[in-house]
C-alpha cells in the first residue's frame, strides 16, 4: 500500500486552479524530482493483490468473474480509489486461481482494510471523484500471468505517468477557458495512456519471470475524473454506456472498437508487415492473425500486450483512447470481456443491468445471464471465461421497467 504525500493533492489543485503569472521554473524541477523520488522509494505500489469478499454492499460499483469451461480463468479485474482518511491509494481486484472452481466471485474489496467499504473509496491519484477501473482478458499457456501482472502494474504506472505529465506542464499552459482545460486534460491523459501501455509491453518483453511469447492478454481501462470519462482499449473487451433517450428508455452506446484482425485498418497494418489474415475452415467466421509461415499462433485479436511471436508481423498494444463528457442522462458504464459480447448484445446488456434492483448484484446478474446464454447459443462450445464491471455515475438510478425486473430476476443465483 502506498501512501502519496499532500505534495500531489495540492499539485492536482495547481492543474484545476487558475495559473500563477509568474511562477519561477525551478518550482516545477523541485515538484517533479520530490515525486520522482516518492515514487522511487515506495516503488510505486505494493504488489500485494487485494482481497475477494462477497456480500459486501456498494452503491457505486459491482465486479464479478465466472470461470469458463477451459480450464483457468484468465481474467482480472480491478477498481483503485483512494482511502477517505489515510489517503492510501486502495485497489481490490478480482481473479481467480488456478485451483479454483467455476463459481462466481461477485463483489472485490479492498487490500488491508477491512472496515471500509467500496462506497468510501471515491479517488484514484489524491483527486477527489476520481476512480480508476481495469478488465484484462488473457490468453495463450501463460495468459493468466500475464493478464495478472498487467493489472497489477498498469494503474500505478499511469498515475505516475499522469502525474509526471501534469508537474512538466502545469506551468506551461494557461487553463482560463474551461473547455480549452478539459480538451488539454484529455491531452495529458491521452499522452499518459500511450505512453503506460507502451513500458507495460516492453517490460513483459523483457521479462526474465514471465515468458509472453506464446501468451498474451487484452486490457480495456477507464479513468472516471469528475465528468469525463477516459477509455483506453486493446483487444475484444468492450465499453457499453447506458444513457437515458428522450422517450425515458435507457440505450446502449458503444464506448470501445473489438479490435479483430478483420476491421480494415487491422488487416491492413498486418498484411503490410508480412502477417496474415485468415480463418480456418471450422472457423468461418473468426479471423485469426498469422505468422507469414505456419498456423500459428492463431491469434483472434489484433492488439494485445505479450505475444512477441507476431508483434513483428502486424500486432501491436497501442491502445485506442477515447473521452466522453458525461452528462446527466448517462447511468452507468460496463466493461466485460469477450465471454459476455459473444452472447449478449449491448442493449441486452444495459437492460439486465438496470433490472437489478440491488447495484452490488448488477455484474453477477449479467455474468450469470451470459452463463446461461452460452448454453443455448454455443451448444457444443467450451463457455469463455466470462468477467464483468458496473460502475455507477449517480446516487439513484432512473426506475427499472417492470417486464425487466421480472425478466431478468433471480439470474444471479441460477447462473
Amino acid at each position: 500500500m502506498v501512501l502519496f504525500p499532500s505534495l500531489l493533492e495540492g499539485l492536482g489543485r495547481t492543474k484545476s486552479g487558475k495559473k500563477t503569472k509568474n511562477c519561477p521554473s525551478d518550482v516545477a524541477r523541485k515538484t517533479a524530482k520530490a515525486l520522482e523520488k516518492e515514487a522511487k522509494k515506495n516503488e510505486r505500489v505494493s504488489s500485494s493483490s487485494g482481497m475477494v469478499m462477497s456480500e459486501r454492499s456498494n452503491t457505486l460499483s459491482s465486479v464479478c468473474s465466472k470461470r469458463g469451461r477451459k480450464g483457468i480463468n484468465q481474467d482480472c479485474l480491478t477498481i483503485w480509489k483512494v482511502g477517505p482518511k489515510s489517503r492510501d491509494i486502495i485497489f481490490a481486484d478480482a481473479v481467480i486461481a488456478a485451483s479454483a472452481r467455476a463459481d462466481v466471485l461477485p463483489i472485490c474489496i479492498q487490500a488491508g482494510v477491512p472496515s471500509f467499504s467500496l462506497d468510501e473509496f471515491k479517488e484514484f491519484g489524491c483527486q477527489e471523484d476520481m476512480i480508476f477501473c481495469g478488465i484484462f482478458d488473457g490468453h495463450g499457456q501463460w495468459g493468466h500471468l500475464v493478464s495478472k501482472r498487467v493489472r497489477e502494474s498498469l494503474p500505478a504506472s499511469l498515475l505516475c505517468n499522469w502525474q509526471e505529465t501534469l508537474t512538466s506542464t502545469s506551468l506551461d499552459l494557461d487553463f482560463e477557458m474551461e473547455m480549452d482545460r478539459n480538451l488539454h486534460g484529455f491531452d495529458m491523459w491521452k499522452q499518459s495512456f500511450l505512453k503506460t501501455y507502451a513500458a507495460i509491453d516492453t517490460e513483459l518483453k523483457h521479462s526474465s519471470k514471465l515468458d509472453s511469447y506464446w501468451s498474451g492478454t487484452t486490457a480495456l481501462t477507464i479513468v472516471k475524473q469528475g465528468e469525463n470519462l477516459i477509455v483506453a482499449n486493446i483487444g475484444d473487451s468492450r465499453a457499453v454506456l447506458a444513457s437515458v433517450s428522450e422517450d425515458g428508455s435507457l440505450a446502449a452506446l458503444q464506448l470501445t472498437v473489438d479490435f479483430k484482425p478483420n476491421l480494415p485498418q487491422e488487416a491492413e497494418r498486418i498484411n503490410s508487415s508480412n502477417g496474415r489474415v485468415f480463418c480456418l475452415q471450422d472457423e468461418p467466421r473468426t479471423y485469426r492473425v498469422w505468422m507469414p509461415n505456419g498456423k500459428t499462433p492463431g491469434l483472434a485479436i489484433s492488439r494485445a500486450f505479450g505475444d512477441y511471436c507476431v508483434k513483428d508481423f502486424g500486432l501491436i498494444s497501442m491502445p485506442d483512447v477515447t473521452q466522453r463528457r458525461i452528462t446527466s442522462s448517462d447511468q452507468f458504464v460496463i466493461l466485460a470481456t469477450d465471454g459476455v459480447w459473444d452472447v449478449i448484445s449491448n442493449q441486452e446488456a444495459v437492460e439486465i443491468v438496470s433490472s437489478c434492483p440491488d447495484r452490488k448484484k448488477t455484474a453477477k446478474r449479467l455474468v450469470g445471464c451470459a452463463s446461461l446464454a452460452w448454453k443455448t447459443k454455443k451448444r457444443g462450445i467450451a463457455m469463455d471465461d466470462i468477467s464483468a464491471i458496473c460502475l455507477f455515475f449517480h446516487a439513484s438510478s432512473p426506475p427499472q421497467a417492470n417486464h425487466l425486473v421480472s425478466k431478468y430476476s433471480g439470474v444471479e443465483e441460477s447462473g
